[in-house]
């Protein structure tokens, strides 16, 4: 009984490892692709938290399957990461009903096709480029995306979103000479985030004081969780337009309840 109960393990296990469709080797999608890297040591078999990321500005996925401080977090945390690539390496964003948004929606439906997911914890993150792209995606196609994980660039504040995720993160630098840190009225710093906090119904937030994952590098955070709905933070450094040292480690960590670590 116990070699039958194995073999049908053996053959629900996603078809993806035999189709060798895994980190450097996209997964074809009809015309388009996208990358997945595994955790460490997976078993094949327990469902697993997915973090999809955009990449930036003339980048792909295989940069992030690699990148230490994207997949470096994943791997270690037990969260399967997906990487779309963006054609010509680029996301369309700028309005509504991107082609974009819902091909990232299709690479979640093929994700879950290949891989047992945990529905509530499906996370969308991106960066620079990719967080404008990140945010659309929300924004459009928020229902059941468990949190935002946004680094260095947002939507207009004043967009109109038909969706929410249920919570959102943003970090940014307020030295950032690519996407300038979005400023509010009278030098606001809390503007990055004024859509969300409109959207979700929250109060006043709260000043968190100041945190770091790196020595070189602190954060000064402010949460609003008076909300009617979810809960916004936003992270601000002094530093500019770059993937913030262990950031995402520290978002996993506390969104999925696991002791904050460094990397």
């Amino acid at each position: 009984m116990r070699v039958f109960l194995f073999v049908l393990l053996l053959l629900a296990r996603p078809a993806l490892a035999a189709e060798g469709c895994h980190a450097d080797v996209t997964c074809q999608l009809g015309d388009r692709s996208y990358h997945v890297l595994t955790p460490d040591g997976w078993d094949g078999v327990t469902p697993l938290p997915v973090l999809m990321h955009f990449h930036g500005w003339q980048r792909q996925g295989t940069l992030i399957v690699k990148h230490q401080r994207i997949s470096g977090a994943t791997r270690r945390r037990g969260v399967l990461l997906v990487a779309p690539n963006g054609e010509r390496k680029t996301w369309d964003f700028w309005r509504p009903g991107s082609k974009d948004v819902a091909f990232g929606a299709a690479v979640l439906e093929d994700v879950r096709k290949r891989y047992p997911v945990i529905e509530d914890q499906i996370f969308v993150s991106g960066y620079s480029w990719g967080s404008n792209m990140a945010w659309r995606f929300v924004c459009e196609r928020g229902e059941g995306i468990a949190a935002l994980l946004a680094i260095s660039g947002t939507l207009d504040q004043d967009e109109t979103c038909a969706t929410r995720p249920g919570e959102v993160r943003q970090v940014y630098g307020l030295n950032d000479q690519v996407l300038d840190f979005p400023y509010g009225p009278g030098g606001d710093t809390t503007w990055p985030v004024k859509l969300w906090r409109d959207a979700m119904g929250c109060g006043a937030g709260e000043a968190r004081g100041p945190w770091r994952q790196v020595e070189f590098l602190t954060l000064e955070r402010t949460v609003w969780e008076a909300c009617a709905h979810g809960r916004v933070s936003l992270d601000i450094h002094p530093g500019g337009h770059f993937i913030t040292h262990g950031w995402i480690a520290r978002q996993l960590d506390e969104l999925l309840g696991l002791p904050p670590s460094y990397p």
